[in-house]
Parts: structure tokens; sequence; C-alpha cells
């Protein structure tokens, strides 16, 4: 049997990246969605193993005592991570397997698994940004200050990912992403030439 692919895919707060994992999976019926461990409080619109399993700090520190995390990161106040024994089990049975995780945490998975595709989504400018942070009315003013600062900080992180997307228009994203799954994303490469403006200005 064909192993599976390892995706992961990054981008700052804000950027779009759950609403395009989301589109993803439903067109490419043999990629698994690996659902993070979080110690952060559950929304009241999520479901605890579908957005990700909700765990106590303490159980999240037993677990990255018993070795059971690919990667692990601590992303503002709280802790999340990935379970090896999954992606592993889906990669065998010749699932593509899809990491929706931070820059932190996708180092730590290159580091483990450097056969990883690494996808890193940008938001179309800094104004774009702000305003998708804001339309979300989970944050408070202060909140939404902070996560635009750490979004800077990550974004430069860009240059440590394989492709890079640019979320502007959603359909496009997708069907970036579908090439890119499909192998077929070489004009996505990090260091196209066309990026330069866009990350002078989000960098900037």
């Amino acid at each position: 049997m064909k192993r599976g692919r390892l995706f992961v895919i990054t981008a700052p707060s804000g950027a779009g990246k759950t609403s395009l994992v989301n589109a993803l999976l439903k067109c490419e019926p043999n990629l698994r969605l690996s659902v993070s461990h979080t110690t952060r409080a559950r929304r009241p619109t999520e479901l605890d193993g579908r957005e990700y399993h909700f765990v106590s700090v303490g159980q999240f520190r037993e677990l990255i005592a018993r070795g059971e995390f690919l990667e692990h990161a601590q992303v503002f106040d709280n802790f999340y991570g990935t379970s090896s024994a999954f992606v592993k089990r889906q990669l065998q049975a010749g699932h593509d397997v899809l990491l929706e995780i931070d820059w932190n945490g996708a180092r730590q998975v290159r580091e483990a698994m450097p056969g990883c595709v690494s996808i890193f989504i940008l938001p179309p400018s800094r104004a774009a940004l702000a305003a998708r942070l804001a339309a979300r009315g989970t944050d408070s003013a202060e909140v939404i200050a902070r996560r635009l600062r750490d979004a800077v900080a990550d974004m430069s992180h860009y240059d440590e990912f394989d492709y890079v997307v640019v979320n502007d228009e959603f359909a496009r994203a997708v069907e970036d992403l579908r090439r890119i799954v499909a192998g077929q994303g070489e004009d996505l490469r990090r260091d196209r030439p066309e990026l330069k403006p866009l990350l002078a200005q989000l960098l900037g």
C-alpha cells in the first residue's frame, strides 16, 4: 500500500486558515485532518473531538511526558499538540494527513518528518487581516491588537515553508491548495518574486 503524505498548513490568526482547510477537506476525500489537543476553553459552537481534543494543563503535561505528541507548543496562553500515533496510523493506511498548526509546531514536524509538505497562508493585506480579526466578535480590542502584533511575528517565518498561498480570493486560494496537494504547485513556491511587494507591506 502506498504510504500517505503529510501536509502542514500554518497562518497568522485571522488569515482564514480554518475556512480554507474545511473547504480543502471537502474537495479531497483522501485527506485526513489531525485534530489537535488543546488546553484552551471550549467555545459554545465547538465539540470535543471535532475542533479539538480539550484537555487540562495537567493532562497535557502527562501526554508530553509520555512522548505522545509529534509536536506541541504554547500559543498565546494555551497549549496545543498533535498526536503522533494518529498521524502515523493514517499515513501507514495510505491516507494523506493535514496538520493545521502554528509555525513553531511546523518547525518541530519538519525536524521529525522531513518529507512533509509545508504551506504558509498569508492575508492579502494588513488591513484585511485586522478586519478579519475584528469581524470574529469573540475577542476584545486589546486581544485583537495583541493578535495583530503577533501576526507580524508569525508571518516573518513564511520563508521556512515550501509553499505560500495568499488568501485574497477564497475560491482561488482553495484551488491553490488543491494543486499543492496534487503535486502541481511549483508556481506557488515561497521564493516566487511576485510575493515581495506583499511581504514588504505585511512585515514592514
